[in-house]
């Protein structure tokens, strides 16, 4: 078998899956552009198994097209990390704003997780008879809207009245550093009978892409849910639509996500509460939405007496450390969030990718800058494969020194394959060539290059991280497409220090290869682009040397016969 027939049927496969992956991306369903408004869906209900005793569950209402008109009072609320906006009708976050973070487009904003831009809000209410859900109008208790310097915590309390004497407040909490905000209902029973209810915690959304997202790159945008018994479940778009999802519903453990590239929203209720999950679909008229939420038990309110349960919602970026600390147990200072790390999208080969983002970490917290972290990770990989680089490459230049004597069989055999095939594997096992030399070793080294491809391409640590000069946004294409068009030339130098194929189409497809890749890594982020490069230099540097000895040593033999 000819090693060059090889070598591109492994170049095609790597480049078919990454444009597949990329492709059913970009034709994910995505909802046409509308005036910013909200769609109101009914209060979700629970099943018979998580009713709690005497629970009472009237049917819901109608979902209803909301305006942003009719949110009623708009509370902002800021602290070091977040610009909240909280609707006094029905006590929804409806805008919130990531301080630390810059748009994907605008620069000069903020970047906002929640808002209108792409109907996506924060919502939450109890389930029983007169109790107010995320349709009631809200009054606002006094209080300060901004953390103040020095303090740990803000909290903005919301209350209303229910029938039959209740009295109920929504509290939200702030905590100082922490992208974790408390969302508490604090149930008073003035009234003569028990009260048994449930409580519900929705993130409602529409199906676009979030903003500046290339479909070259995207990731996995949805719902997301897990338990510890059916471990990370992603909830696409389109089942969802179609009626197809198919998800963990019911646990005493785990939680529900939003996810996006780069941040998350995920409701996470007490570890060993009882808890039923649902997404589905909303008629918003020409709004496709989403909302995925949890409802939990509510502990039953005796006459006279106030009970509170709490809920946590996560609203912020996939940072990998503060996603493990949050996924451990409240012993050791996290919330008991298992599986929470897994919203990162790592892609089909996670089990690499995760501890290769843990060496790029590490070595960023030597060199403080991500772009050279990128660099030195390149390098170890490279030393990691060195063996096998040099396999590659020793196979590579053997083939060449026997490459005139390929095309001479080519010339006397003709169109009998047959014989052509005989000779050329006499002529391999005469000069002790491996044909399969040259792909085996780069076949071993492929999944470690897609694994780093995620890992660049789903940490968030990245996003708007500077290199040097031009390049001051790694998550971002190169906007001079500098790196694009020196992977280019690294590819074409790479071409022809490789040995020429036999076959005229073979060779021409080899020498289109570096300006079909140029042309797809134009839309790639700068952070991956700098991987090829640098990876391509050093592959230069190795395959010129290992060449020029094998190619002296033959020149060498030669001198020796004559």
């Amino acid at each position: 078998m000819d090693n060059r027939r090889l070598l591109l049927l492994l170049i095609f496969t790597f480049s078919l899956v990454m444009l597949w992956d990329a492709w059913l991306k970009f034709n994910q369903a995505k909802s046409p552009a509308t005036t910013p408004a909200s769609v109101s869906a009914p209060a979700p209900q629970p099943s018979g198994s998580l009713h709690a005793p005497q629970a009472v569950t009237p049917v819901a209402p109608q979902g209803t097209t909301l305006p942003a008109t009719q949110r009623g009072e708009i509370v902002t609320v800021r602290t070091d990390l977040f610009v909240v906006d909280v609707a006094t009708q029905g006590g929804d976050i409806v805008r919130l704003e990531l301080k630390d973070y810059k748009d994907s487009i605008n620069k000069e904003k903020i970047l906002s997780l929640f808002g209108a831009q792409h109907l996506y809000v924060a919502q939450s209410g109890l389930i029983g008879e007169g109790l107010p859900n995320h349709k009631t109008a809200f009054t606002v208790a006094p209080g300060t809207r901004e953390l103040a310097t020095g303090a740990q915590t803000l909290e903005l309390r919301l209350e209303a009245v229910g029938s039959n004497g209740l009295k109920v407040a929504k509290i939200y909490t702030f905590t100082r550093g922490s992208y974790l905000i408390g969302v508490t209902h604090e149930v008073e029973n003035t009234s003569d009978k028990e009260v048994a209810a449930h409580a519900y915690y929705q993130l409602q959304r529409d199906t676009k892409a979030p903003d500046g997202e290339s479909s070259m790159v995207s990731t996995f945008t949805g719902p997301a849910v897990y338990t510890d018994q059916e471990k990370f479940q992603k909830v696409a778009f389109d089942d969802i639509v179609k009626g197809n999802a198919k998800f963990a519903t019911r646990a005493d453990n785990g939680w529900i996500a939003m996810v996006q590239h780069y941040f998350v929203a995920a409701w996470i209720p007490e570890v060993g509460q009882a808890r039923e999950f649902y997404v589905r679909k909303l008629d918003g008229g020409a709004n496709l939405m989403i909302t995925a939420g949890v409802i939990v038990p509510v502990p039953v309110v005796a006459p006279g007496s106030r009970l509170a349960s709490t809920v946590s919602l996560y609203a912020g970026p996939q940072i990998q450390a503060t996603l493990e600390q949050l996924a451990k147990p409240k012993t050791d200072g996290g919330i008991g969030a298992q599986g929470l790390p897994l919203v990162v999208d790592y892609g089909w080969l996670t089990i690499v990718a995760a501890p290769i983002f843990w060496c790029l970490e590490a070595i960023y917290k030597i060199v403080g800058n991500w772009g050279w972290a990128i660099v030195l990770l390149t390098v170890a990989i490279k030393l990691l494969f060195f063996p096998l680089s040099a396999a590659s490459y020793k196979s590579m230049a053997k083939m060449r020194t026997v490459t005139p004597r390929l095309m001479a069989l080519k010339e006397r055999y003709g169109e009998d394959r047959a014989k052509l095939n005989q000779e050329m594997m006499a002529l391999y096992k005469r000069e002790k060539i491996n044909p399969l030399g040259g792909c085996l070793p780069i076949a071993v080294q492929i999944p470690v290059f897609i694994a780093l491809y995620w890992a660049l391409l789903g940490a968030v640590e990245i996003r708007d991280a500077p290199w040097i000069l031009w390049i001051t946004d790694l998550s971002a294409a190169d906007p001079y497409y500098v790196l694009p068009v020196i992977m280019m030339v690294t590819m074409l130098v790479q071409t022809k220090l490789n040995p020429t194929p036999p076959d005229p189409i073979q060779a021409k497809v080899m020498m289109m290869m570096p300006f079909i890749f140029g042309v797809m890594f134009f839309f790639f982020p700068a952070g991956l682009v700098l991987y090829w490069v640098v990876n391509n230099l050093l592959s230069i540097a190795q395959q010129w040397q290992i060449t020029r000895m094998i190619e002296g040593g033959t020149k060498a033999a030669n001198d020796s016969k004559v």
